[in-house]
This record gives C-alpha cells, structure tokens and sequence, in this order.
C-alpha cells in the first residue's frame, strides 16, 4: 500500500511549473526589501518572458504540447506534483491511497477555491476528468485517462478512482498537465456553448479559471498572455505581480530583449547562442536536465516510409555525434531510445541503429531503390530543427535520396502532423510522468494515432500487446522486461530515429532570482523575484 503523507513543502507549488512570458515593472508600493551587496530584492513587479512559440490552448484538455503545458500550469494545479527529482508530491491532494489494485482514494486539501470563487472539492475533481474522457469533447489527452472507469465522489474532500484494470503510474498521470484541474463553473459554461454551436474550449480559452497562483488576465492572440497573482492561493502566493509572455519567434530578437532589459527570461536559448550571453554582461544561462527526445519520425503511411528497410536504410544514414556536437553544441546526450536515462523504463542494451553508410545503401538496392526518390522533410521554425532537416538533407545526399524542407510556424505544423500529411518530420517529446507508458503508449500504440502523440502512424498489433501489457502490469520486473522488448521492436522496425536528449536552455537576466526550471522543461516561478 502506497500512502503520500501530507508534507510541509509549500515554499514552492508545482502550479507554477510554466514557461509563462511576463513584463517587469517598478515594484509596487507595497514592495518589501532586503539589502544586500548594494543590490536590492523585492517582490512585486511584472516579469518579462520571451518565446519562441504561442500557446494552442488554455484548455487543459484541448492541446498536448509544450508550450500550451507551460501556461496552463501556472493557471490550473493538479492532484500530484513531480519535484525536481520525479518523484511524487502533494498537490491539491493532501495524500493518497492505494486501496486495491484498481482503487485509488485521494483526500483533498480544504479551503481551496478557484479563481472564481467556486470552491475546491470531490465533485469539481469528478467534472475535470468526465470531461477529459468524453468523447464529443476528443481530448488529445484522453489517453491519458482511459483506464478510469469511475471517479467517486465519497464526499466533499475526497474522490477515489477507479480504473478498468490495474494502472501502476496512475499517480504519475494525474501529475501531468493533462490532470490539471479547472473550474467546474467554467467547465459547464462551456458545455452550455457546445449546445449552442461553440467548439470545445471555447469559453475556457477566454476565461482560464484554475486554483493556481497566478489568473489569467488576457490573451492578445499571437503577440502575448498576461497573468496576475493571485492573491487569495491557498499556500504561499507568487512573488511577482504579474507574468507576460511574449511570442518572439527569432532567437537573435530574443536575445536583444534580454540584453536590454526587455526580457526577463528567454525561452528557449540554442546551444549556438551560449557564448553571446556568456560574453553578454547582466545575463546568463540555465541549464536542466531534460527527459526529453529529439527524433525524426517516418510517417509509415506514406509511400517509401511504408517499408521498415527505408526507414532502417534513412536511420542508418545519420549521425547522432554529429548532431549533438554540430547543432547542439554537446549540450546534452545522444539518444539511444525514446526514453532518456532517468525515466524508468529505459534499457541501454538495445538496438540503436547507430551510422552504416553501406548497409543503408545495402537495404534500399535491396528494395530496387538504389537510384533514390525524393522526399518531404517537415520542420517546425525552431534553429535547431530547422538545423536537423538541413544535416538531413545533406546525409541523405550519399543515398540518393533528395530532401525537400517544409519549415512551418508552430501550431500550424502541429496541425499538418496530427492529420498525417508529413512524410519525415523531426519533433520532440517530453516524458513528463518519468514513466516508460507516457513516453511509449502514446508514441506508438495504434490508438493514438495523430495528436495524440503517434505522428508516425504505427500499426503494429504484437507492439499495442505488449504496451497493453506492460501498463497493466503491476510487477516493475514484468514491465521493465516488457519495456525492452518494446525499445527493441521500435528500433527494429525504426518507426523514429532518436538523436539527442538536450538539455533545456532558457537566459535569465541577473535581475531575477528564485527562478529554475523543471526536467519536463516548465519554468518555476513561484520563488521569483526581480531585483
């Protein structure tokens, strides 16, 4: 029996885990000071953040990328939080139980409320993951949730959940973004939307009402999101006014901003740009250690990439050392598997695909396409994506095989995947719960084809088994096995090929403090002060 103990960590709350942008003003009367080395820190103020790329959605339920985590969870907190290590800690859950293998209590905190007023408790819980499970809403995240057959209310302050079969990282799923708890006052205003024409989300976008330690205040779409402290959080509040994130596609922009005091904090910094802020003074660079991965996917529904020797024959045609040292500066390490080291579930025995020119050239003329074809590389607008289709290109070159690059805005290649039309792709993954069932099952069961996380579109019914299987499993033993025999078939039939496990860069002005970021790349801005 697992039992999470109610602890006294409240200095800082996973709410705030965010890449959020923000604009700094002179603090505020009410700003309280503490004298250093001729420096001041005081809390108030508005913090400046530059991105490269826009949220999609407010709506917790209604996108499954990086950049819509990082706002949505410095609005709306979940049940459990990851800390910096990946383990489990309490969120709006004070504790939690295992009652049976397909039984889970959790208690919540009391005298929390949502930024609407509306109080926290079982049925609010209850009205979140109805919703993420409903179908006519198709959440991207739903399969997150999929094995939960019931949320109970028992009563106010507690919910247990019940799951169709036992689900050993439950815990760690209801820690993800995807679990973040909104209003559900708000939640059945945008029902009521629905029925009057309104897409899902509709109203959740314009309004955003979590429990978290900052509001929403507006979205200017495609320019910046602004949020506002909240004053009335139920453990200790943030230390800045307001936060302001700013979409600013260009590094070189980026980078200007921070310099003159435009940006607090720019995300994300290249590698290639580490030594102008080193050079730079008044900033400078955080590093993190990410459980992220760099891949370039095949989408196996697409003529040529339909053939796992095509695919085994590209993969083979690429150097990892050349990527991680060329375009990311070492910054990082080469990947071997979807999973990077820290998550469990990762196996550094198995096939890799690592570079062999004339064995690639061996398994096209093996297929009759020793002349080559030719073949669309899409990319987001990212540097070191947009750097990766350019190495593609020319490692592909010795094949035959000529690659035209297709670079498109974020949301807009988000789009253009989902619904199958890439051919090779380049794209990353974070695998946010520390658990091999996010970082596998979504990438690669056939039910989650698309949005979902499998851009590739593999279908591959001894792999759905066995991820079946291994997520049923509450033996870490039979997982563990089950795990590598998967990593293997991925490599096998080369569906993606991993490149690198970066880390994650931001800048910082020197003016902030009490700033870090978190391995699934959320900026924690709870602590933040600018000086």
């Amino acid at each position: 029996m697992n039992r999470l103990k109610n602890l006294s960590f409240l200095s800082f709350s996973f709410a705030t885990i965010v890449a959020l942008g923000a604009c700094a003003n002179e603090p505020t009367d009410s700003t309280t000071e503490s004298s250093g080395e001729g420096a001041s820190t005081s809390e108030g103020g508005e913090l400046l953040i530059s991105m490269l790329s826009e949220a999609v959605s407010l709506d917790v339920h209604g996108a499954n990328d990086t950049y819509s985590s990082n706002m949505t969870s410095q609005i709306y907190e979940t049940l459990l939080n990851h800390n910096a290590e990946l383990e489990l800690e309490p969120g709006l859950a004070e504790e939690y139980e295992q009652i049976d293998e397909s039984t889970w209590e959790f208690t919540l905190r009391d005298n929390v409320t949502f930024h609407d007023g509306t109080e926290l408790n079982g049925e609010a819980i209850k009205a979140n993951f109805d919703r993420v499970l409903d179908e006519e809403i198709a959440s991207q995240r739903a399969f997150l949730f999929d094995m939960i057959s019931e949320v109970e209310v028992v009563d106010d302050l507690t919910v247990r959940f019940h799951t169709e079969y036992p689900f050993a990282p439950l815990p760690a799923h209801l820690a993800h973004t995807g679990a973040g708890i909104m209003s559900p006052t708000m939640i059945e205003e945008d029902y009521d939307a629905m029925e009057n024409g309104e897409s899902p989300g509709t109203v959740i976008n314009k309004q955003a009402i979590g429990t978290g330690i900052f509001k929403f205040d507006e979205w200017n779409h495609g320019d910046s999101i602004r949020l506002i402290k909240n004053e009335e959080y139920w453990g200790d509040p943030a230390k800045v006014d307001s936060v302001v994130v700013r979409v600013v596609p260009e590094g070189g922009t980026r980078i200007a901003e921070l310099q003159t005091g435009d940006a607090h904090i720019i995300d994300p910094l290249s590698p290639n740009e580490i030594g102008q802020i080193e050079q730079t003074d008044g900033v400078d660079v955080h590093s993190q250690e990410s459980v992220m991965i760099m891949y370039v996917g095949f989408n196996t529904e697409q003529e040529y990439l339909d053939n796992p020797n095509v695919r085994k024959a590209i993969s083979l045609a690429i150097n990892r050392e050349d990527i991680l040292n060329g375009i990311y500066d070492g910054v990082g390490i080469e990947a071997r598997s979807p999973l990077a080291p820290k998550v469990f579930g990762y196996d550094e025995s198995i096939d890799s695909n690592e570079q062999d020119l004339e064995e690639a050239k061996r398994l096209l003329a093996e297929e009759g396409l020793e002349d080559g074809f030719d073949i669309t590389f899409n990319t987001s607008d990212e540097q070191e994506r947009v750097d990766i289709a350019t190495y593609i290109e020319s490692a592909l070159a010795p094949l035959n095989i000529n690659v035209n690059i297709d670079i498109q805005e974020w949301a807009s290649f988000l789009e253009y995947t989902a619904e199958g039309n890439q051919e090779m792709f380049v794209l990353s993954w974070s695998t946010v719960t520390g658990d091999a069932d996010y970082g596998l099952y979504a990438l690669f069961h056939s039910d989650n084809h698309g949005s979902t996380g499998n851009r590739t579109f593999t279908t591959n019914a001894d792999l759905d088994e066995k991820l079946d299987q291994a997520r049923r499993s509450t033996d870490d033993d039979e997982r563990l096995a089950l795990y590598k025999e998967i990593q293997d078939i991925i490599a096998e039939e080369a569906y993606i090929q991993p490149l690198v496990h970066q880390d994650y860069l931001v800048g910082l002005s020197d003016e902030v403090e009490g700033f870090w970021q978190h391995p699934t790349r959320r900026l924690m801005l709870q602590d933040v002060t600018i000086q």
